[in-house]
């Protein structure tokens, strides 16, 4: 069993949307069904994921917990200020985050954009702090991980988006125990959004599925990435079988 400590409230207990300030519900990112249903929804101290398919919002609501909460849209520390170019939602703005008395720290990072704090952190000259080693001058999932390693100091908030898109499987296993030894040991929260049934496999963490119904806790072995993993691999042969039809 995974040993986990129960003194730690966490940095946010919640996100609440405004949807009396809302200006339209038909209009995007509000006309996102996990969007447009949210009410208040309640956060683990330690470890949330938000899964889904592509489009159904996860990125859109991960981002607009990180500006909310004062982190740079593209990613970074909470004293990042950059903008390579402004695409964040206007989410963030009817957003309120419930947050404990702790003052907040942390890190927001994003697969996507990691190239574009890399090269913040080069123009800053402070790649000392992220390991002596320009993030540029390794692979992605290298310099995702050496910045995780060494940035994640702990007691702080770390809000990851798709980190699995740089990372190989053996990597993400080495991230699930960063994360273990941040938020078991060294009182941090994750909220991460991520298709990798690898990553979601962590245990005692609050699964969310945002899909066409809006948004709801689901159980690991209940999710489609799990079912699908676990099918494909147990039989690839029947997947293939019709994946590869002949439809002429």
């Amino acid at each position: 069993m995974i040993e986990r400590t129960v003194d730690f409230p966490g940095f946010i207990h919640a996100l609440r949307l405004e949807r009396d300030a809302v200006p339209d519900f038909t209009s995007y990112p509000f006309s996102i069904p996990a969007v447009r249903g949210l009410d208040t929804l309640e956060l683990d101290p330690k470890v949330t994921f938000l899964i889904g398919e592509n489009g159904a919002g996860k990125s859109t609501l991960i981002e607009a917990i990180a500006v909310a909460a004062g982190f740079n849209a593209e990613g970074g520390t909470r004293n990042f200020r950059f903008a390579t170019r402004s695409s964040e939602s206007d989410l963030h703005r009817h957003l309120r985050l419930v947050r404990t008395a702790r003052r907040l720290d942390g890190f927001f990072l994003r697969a996507e954009s990691l190239f574009n704090v890399a090269t913040q952190i080069d123009n800053l000259n402070i790649g000392g702090a992220y390991g002596g080693t320009s993030l540029h001058e390794q692979s992605h999932g290298e310099s995702f991980l050496a910045l995780a390693k060494h940035r994640f100091g702990g007691n702080g908030l770390y809000l990851l988006d798709e980190p699995e898109a740089a990372l190989s499987p053996q990597r993400q296993l080495a991230l699930l125990s960063l994360i273990h030894d941040l938020a078991e040991r060294r009182r941090s929260q994750f909220v991460i959004a991520t298709h990798s049934p690898i990553l979601m496999a962590y245990p005692g963490a609050l699964l969310y599925q945002l899909d066409a119904a809006g948004i709801a806790s689901v159980r690991y072995r209940d999710t489609e990435h799990y079912r699908i993993t676990r099918d494909f691999l147990a039989d690839p042969e029947r997947f293939f079988k019709h994946l590869f039809l002949d439809r002429e």
